[in-house]
């Protein structure tokens, strides 16, 4: 459809998972996409695989939990296209950690990537847009668990909520400017780093995704390629006037009880 025609669109965490899906589902609707990522073989292996397909694509060695990285991200993105226009912040940090066991260490670890990143990223791209006054769209990639989680993730709670928090704060303030900015709380995903987290904190087998989907309401885990077809929309003018949104994508109910 074209939903986002010579857009230049950054996917922070865009290498794999749901950032990689983005990647996919933006150059098909017609935008140039850079992607970042802390590791070049899944990066330089995307970009190679959309370029194949004549997209415009390119990949940006970053540590977004490093400000500094999180803001040259976006730099390069404008020395490279001359502007951006839309930004999806999906990386993520899920390591496990409980209230009473979590070490400063690991807190600020999910600080860092879950919530800072985000935020020098944004500060980034909407600095940009303003100097030209032009409007832009951003979505933050958030997660369910930003209500309240499991015990077993205080410290990416914590963070992800005070990205939900940033989400509204900064589409409030950038509204006059038309600049959207919206989150997304997704929730149990099929990725490659669930799979990985599955297998390093709850010694899941081969068919944990299987054993999952059948616990699920709609029978299946939440699909990359759903929720990216979802980003685009926001990304896009097809969303219309809707800033400062959090939207729980998934299919438990927020207050619904048995």
């Amino acid at each position: 459809m074209g939903l986002l025609d010579d857009k230049i669109v950054l996917v922070n965490g865009g290498s794999q998972g749901v950032g990689a899906a983005i990647a996919r589902a933006a150059v098909r609707e017609g935008a140039a996409v850079a992607v970042t990522g802390r590791r070049p073989e899944p990066g330089e292996a995307l970009v190679a695989e959309l370029s194949a397909g004549g997209g415009r694509a390119m990949y940006l060695q970053a540590d977004l939990s490093d400000a500094e990285q999180a803001k040259a991200s976006v730099a390069e993105v404008v020395d490279a296209y001359g502007r951006i226009d839309c930004l999806v912040n999906a990386a993520g940090l899920t390591s496990r950690g409980t209230l009473l066991d979590t070490t400063p260490e690991l807190f600020d670890a999910h600080i860092a990537v879950n919530l800072k990143g985000p935020f020098f990223a944004m500060q980034a791209a909407v600095a940009d847009m303003v100097a030209r006054k032009a409007p832009g769209t951003i979505v933050n990639i958030i997660t369910t668990s930003a209500h309240g989680g499991q015990p077993f993730l205080a410290p990416y709670v914590a963070a992800k909520a005070g990205l939900m928090g940033l989400t509204r704060n900064a589409a409030h303030a950038h509204r006059w400017d038309r600049i959207r900015i919206n989150g997304l709380n997704i929730g149990w995903t099929a990725t490659e780093g669930e799979d990985a987290v599955q297998r390093a904190f709850h010694s899941a087998g081969d068919d944990w995704r299987e054993q999952a989907a059948a616990r699920l309401p709609m029978g299946k885990l939440g699909q990359p390629d759903e929720i990216a077809d979802f980003v685009v929309l926001l990304l896009s003018d097809r969303s219309g006037v809707v800033t400062g949104s959090v939207i729980d994508w998934d299919q438990t109910v927020l207050g619904g009880l048995d």
